[in-house]
């Protein structure tokens, strides 16, 4: 081999071996950018993902539970309750008080003038002459005794009136004055039943109207919108809605009860002011027969 052949084939052998170097140098490249193994964030796993409860009890802020509502009776939300709301309960359960006292009073004095009333009516119908009803009902109470007290100063004011129609159209107009009034005395306090009926819901809805305000003021202040400091405050306020229906709707039923009654009671009036004014008119016709006679002669 000769010297030139010698160094051709030095040349091409330190090519060989040159190449798998220059091969491996662009591969190393990226690997001595890449981020150290502690700066690589790992991935995270669909299994652990946080549950969204304990997301949700980071971000809502917490209820002190010192300032809740422990007493949720009846009497504890009253206690609990702002002083308007307490003052409309108050006048609530006055006003259902006053309701049963009427109810207590008018019963017991409807079943006095009924009585009285029957009694008298007894009277008259046994009575033949006006005299006769009067020493009957001497003594007695009663708008029975007035009405026949009534007739019979008619007639004696009247004294030898020549128009026994006139006397009689009399006694019927002092009698119906009568009746009127003791219907007016009879109806005294359910003019109360009626207000309470009718204005008691409305007193209501205006301490629940306030006591809502109050709640949203509440969570305004607690920044929070947790059912257990919302649902005290309405419930106070409803409190006083149930109230005011307590109060107006037995005082709507006794109303209309009484109403009943006092229009059976005027029409008993009716019959027994009917009754003297029989009685009336047969002492007129038993009069006016012998001055009838005397003219005649």
């Amino acid at each position: 081999m000769t010297i030139r052949q010698s160094a051709a084939a030095l040349l091409a052998a330190a090519l060989l071996g040159a190449a798998p170097v220059y091969a491996q140098a662009p591969a190393q490249e990226p690997a001595a950018q890449s981020l150290p193994p502690a700066q690589v964030a790992p991935a995270t796993e669909p299994g652990q993902t946080p549950p969204p409860a304990a997301a949700a009890s980071e971000t809502m802020p917490a209820v002190d539970s010192s300032r809740l509502p422990h007493d949720l009776s009846p009497v504890g939300m009253f206690l609990a309750a702002d002083w308007i709301v307490k003052g409309v309960m108050i006048g609530l359960a006055f006003a259902s008080l006053v309701t049963w006292t009427v109810l207590l009073a008018k019963a017991l004095e409807l079943a006095a003038v009924n009585r009285r009333v029957a009694q008298g009516m007894k009277a008259l119908v046994a009575a033949r002459t006006l005299d006769d009803a009067r020493r009957a009902l001497d003594g007695r109470k009663g708008a029975v005794p007035a009405f026949v007290a009534a007739a019979d100063a008619e007639l004696a004011y009247s004294g030898d009136a020549l128009s026994p129609e006139g006397v009689k159209e009399r006694v019927a107009s002092h009698l119906s004055r009568l009746e009127a009034q003791a219907g007016r005395k009879l109806a005294i306090g359910t003019g109360l039943l009626a207000t309470i009926g009718s204005t008691a819901p409305f007193v209501g809805l205006f301490g629940t109207v306030w006591g809502i305000m109050n709640s949203f003021i509440g969570i305004s202040n607690a920044q929070t919108t947790n059912l257990a400091v919302v649902a005290p405050g309405i419930a106070e306020a409803l409190l006083a809605t149930a109230i005011g229906l307590v109060a107006a709707i037995p005082a709507v039923v006794i109303y209309n009860v009484f109403a009943r009654a006092i229009s059976g009671h005027r029409g008993a009036l009716a019959d027994a002011s009917a009754a003297v004014l029989r009685l009336v008119s047969r002492d007129l016709d038993r009069m006016a027969t012998p001055r009838l006679s005397a003219a005649a002669e």
